[in-house]
């Protein structure tokens, strides 16, 4: 069977295909414009489900860099804080030697060594109440304005404070007071004062050297861990850096449009345009029976 093809028939043929053109070329005119491959969910569906999930994944890694960079300057506080610790509990030793090393003193001299030991107990409990932000250190998820009280020892911890930096990845950013200073009689301020009680009742404080080394040591092994979970963060940082390039990049290429090629595309379609609008004029020029129908 021969199907008859009518003017009117061309006509509508040639009117849906310029249609067309001009949609596109009004599609590539917008993408030049704004420079993206997907303004609305029907240019590219497929294209919209995958920039759907990797904005997600970018979501999540902002948020984890965050927690990243919390974690990094919460440790780094504590590592710094436990370096001063240390350096106070040497300046501790070393007094503690001169006590012991000064045989017979006078109420002077011995005056003068209380005054010191007080003054390096006063610069640890500041210390022990240092704070990242808001949040005291050595306090853990506790709320009180200071970790420790020189009247009522150390605040109640609760839970481990820690930061998710990744997908099952968590760091503990916390450190418990007492494993640093102790608590209660063999706390490092009880032994200061163990120190000064020695001095004042004329005992020599040879002994108490020991104790002080083993502060000395529980605050390294302190710093050491301190040192392994902030390592731990900064490595967790910079992955998350590679990470937020890398998806950055999936990004652009699903949505962002090449400056050139799009350029390009566009000229292309409007010759296309032009070309097919020439020709059609062409083709289906009016004819007498255009008028008579």
């Amino acid at each position: 069977m021969i199907t008859r093809v009518t003017t009117q028939m061309s006509m509508t043929a040639a009117s849906a295909r310029l249609q067309a053109g001009a949609a596109k070329l009004a599609q590539l005119t917008e993408q030049a414009t704004t420079l993206q491959n997907i303004s609305r969910p029907s240019d590219d569906p497929a294209g919209t489900v995958s920039s759907m999930q990797v904005r997600k994944e970018q979501a999540a890694a902002a948020q984890y860099t965050r927690n990243a960079s919390d974690a990094v300057g919460w440790l780094a506080t504590t590592d710094s804080t436990l370096s001063s610790v240390y350096s106070v509990l040497n300046s501790v030793r070393d007094l503690t030697v001169q006590a012991a090393n000064s045989g017979t003193m006078s109420d002077t001299d011995r005056d003068a060594f209380v005054t010191q030991f007080q003054s390096l107990k006063t610069e640890l409990e500041a210390r022990a109440n240092t704070t990242y932000g808001t949040r005291s250190v050595f306090a853990g998820s506790s709320t009180a304005s200071a970790a420790y009280d020189p009247t009522t020892g150390w605040a109640a911890a609760g839970t481990d404070v820690t930061r998710r930096v990744g997908d099952g990845t968590t760091v503990r950013v916390d450190t418990p007071g007492a494993d640093v200073f102790g608590s209660g009689s063999t706390s490092v301020f009880a032994m200061i004062d163990s120190i000064v009680g020695d001095l004042q009742s004329g005992t020599n404080t040879n002994p108490r050297i020991n104790d002080v080394d083993a502060a000395i040591a529980t605050v390294r092994g302190a710093q050491a861990d301190v040192g392994v979970r902030h390592a731990a963060a900064l490595s967790a940082q910079d992955s998350l850096k590679s990470a937020t390039v890398s998806l950055e990049n999936r990004r652009a290429g699903i949505e962002d449009k090449d400056l050139a090629k799009a350029v390009l595309d566009l000229q292309v379609q409007q010759t296309n345009y032009q070309a097919a609008l020439a020709v059609t004029a062409k083709v289906l020029q009016p004819t007498l029976m255009d008028y008579l129908s």
